[in-house]
């Protein structure tokens, strides 16, 4: 492999796993349910789409390769598209267990205050 594939794939890892380690420590140290799930849905979901993404761009382009690697690829789109919507459908059901979780609606706005 070239010294440029190494140094993209060295800083895919490292950006990788300092999302993954960022998502984690604020799940383990935020105060709330609403708050720690920030972590593990924002952080970590990008920790492991670079990661897997670092390991597609290896296995593509390594010696003795015959194609892209397209299962990390799927994997990445997997995680992208269902990481949104489990934070989603774990908001609802602790809203639904404690509906006075549930911020305050904003003020009204008058129409004569609109820019």
């Amino acid at each position: 492999m070239t010294l440029l594939l190494d140094l993209v794939l060295a800083a895919l890892l490292l950006v990788g796993t300092a999302f993954a380690l960022i998502g984690s420590w604020g799940l383990a140290k935020l105060a709330d349910f609403f708050k720690r799930l920030h972590g593990p849905t924002k952080a970590s979901t990008l920790g492991v789409g670079c990661v897997l993404v670092a390991s597609m761009l290896y296995f593509t382009f390594r010696p003795g390769s015959t194609g892209a690697s397209l299962h990390e690829l799927l994997i990445t789109l997997f995680v992208f598209m269902t990481a949104p919507i489990s934070a989603h459908l774990l908001v609802k059901a602790a809203l639904a267990l404690d509906p006075g979780a549930r911020p305050a609606p904003p003020p009204a706005v008058r129409p004569s205050e609109r820019r």
